[in-house]
């Protein structure tokens, strides 16, 4: 990770971290870097200035960081195109779509109301390389180098709330490939983006369903909802009205399940599930499907037992993608339901998610939990370390040699089945710790003991 960019972008708490001028500054930054990449390989989408394309989620920070963002856009020479709440992968794929040198979200995702975020997309649709973001950091803290315009040079910033949405929509349903499903389906929007684009797709699938927190404020994106907070969706699937539930985040670019009992089928599940059906039906590309090293025991499993292979690459979709690309698959994804189709997008999306497992499930003539019911799964805790003091904690902690003997004590109660994972968040300022065991129980005591001890350094 750089000083600003993160494993998704440049995250932090708007008006704190994250604010209009650092904003400006990194619209300025990213015209001059990204345009003189996108002139290498093509030339300029309309006429002589390049165009980005910015869409945003629902927090009430976005108003600010997207016009800051493009007002250092347009000073640097570039048109800007503001597409309004779209999803993170519509962004992208709109990029690609339109010939677009850059495209631009403003997110945090999963995250609370309170932060947000900026990621940035090539001309290509995929997500900068360390290069690429290690060059637009050098321009935010020097601007000595930093295209500079005036007068007719200036960018343009068009207003496009609707075309667009539509076109991105169509682009989705073309991925339902099983015809209608026939049961009734529960989906909650997180008040986030997926509030802009979810009831006209399932509308356009003749998909019988129904929507929830699909109202946003400005302040309730995630809050109690969405694939972070699953109650709502639990409760909505026990009163025995849906066949399916469905969790999006605030941007969209993943989703959760929930079966026709209330129980969650998480993205582990959910991804060997869809591998599997691809090996089966000859889609499957390289020799498997790839997760990460988050990513439950059980899936290895699975897919040895089924003819496959699993892949475990470094957590963070783009190390995800990156191991795709080398091992020429074209599935791959995380635990938290972020899922990347490269034969249909550049980076992962919950809409499409949600529609190649309804594919499989109406194929399958199923209900969700027979369908997932063959996935073994090991019983695994991923509780969080809350740090207090930023980074310089984080540092002393990750580097202690008495939490490195600790670990190693904690690994015995393992016996030799199961596993123990500690890693940075690069989106949130806390540690994960994983744990995977025999029971519940003991991966539930394992992961208290580490976490106890971590309160210690």
């Amino acid at each position: 990770m750089g000083k600003y960019f993160g494993t998704d972008g440049i995250r932090g708490v708007a008006g704190e971290d994250l604010d209009a001028e650092l904003a400006f500054k990194i619209g300025r930054a990213a015209a001059t870097v990204l345009t003189r990449a996108a002139k290498q390989s093509k030339p300029p989408a309309f006429g002589d200035k390049p165009r980005v394309m910015i869409g945003r989620d629902t927090r009430v920070s976005c108003d600010m960081l997207e016009s800051a963002l493009s007002a250092g856009l347009c000073s640097a020479g570039a048109d800007v195109t503001a597409l309004g709440v779209l999803p993170t992968p519509a962004v992208a794929y709109l990029t690609i779509k339109t010939q677009s040198d850059m495209g631009i979200v403003i997110s945090a995702s999963h995250n609370p109301f309170e932060h947000n975020g900026i990621k940035i997309f090539g001309c290509d649709g995929y997500k900068l390389s360390d290069e690429l973001e290690e060059l637009i950091e050098k321009l935010i803290d020097d601007d000595s180098n930093v295209k500079k315009v005036t007068g007719g040079d200036l960018g343009r910033i068009i207003v496009d709330h609707g075309e667009w949405v539509g076109e991105y929509v169509k682009y989705l349903a073309t991925a339902s490939t099983a015809g209608r499903f026939p049961g009734r389906v529960a989906i909650d929007c997180a008040n986030g983006a997926a509030s802009e684009t979810a009831r006209m797709l399932f509308r356009l699938l003749h998909a019988e369903f129904e929507i929830v927190a699909d109202e946003p404020d400005g302040i309730n994106i995630n809050v109690g909802c969405g694939s972070t907070h699953l109650d709502y969706i639990r409760d909505m699937m026990k009163t025995g009205r849906f066949d399916i539930g469905i969790a999006f985040d605030g941007d969209a670019d993943r989703c959760l399940i929930v079966d026709e009992n209330g129980k969650t089928v998480d993205g582990d599940v959910m991804l060997t599930v869809l591998a599997n059906d691809m090996k089966n039906s000859g889609t499957l590309k390289g020799d498997g499907f790839v997760g990460t090293v988050v990513s439950n025991a059980g899936m290895e499993i699975f897919a040895g037992e089924n003819g496959f292979k699993f892949h475990r690459a470094d957590v963070g979709d783009r190390n995800v993608l990156e191991m795709m690309k080398e091992l020429g698959c074209n599935l791959g994804g995380e635990s938290s339901g972020h899922v990347i189709f490269s034969d249909f997008m550049t980076t992962g999306d919950g809409q499409l998610t949600a529609l190649k497992f309804l594919n499989v499930l109406t194929k399958s003539e199923k209900t969700v939990s027979e369908l997932v019911k063959g996935v073994p799964r090991l019983p695994q805790v991923m509780p969080s370390f809350k740090l207090t003091d930023g980074q310089r904690q984080r540092d002393r902690i990750l580097s202690s040699s008495k939490l490195t003997e600790e670990i190693k004590k904690q690994e015995k109660l393992l016996e030799g089945s199961g596993r123990i994972f500690i890693r940075p968040s690069g989106t949130e300022p806390i540690i994960r710790v994983l744990v995977e065991a025999k029971t519940e129980e003991l991966s539930a005591q394992i992961a208290e003991n580490i976490l106890d001890f971590m309160q210690e350094i």
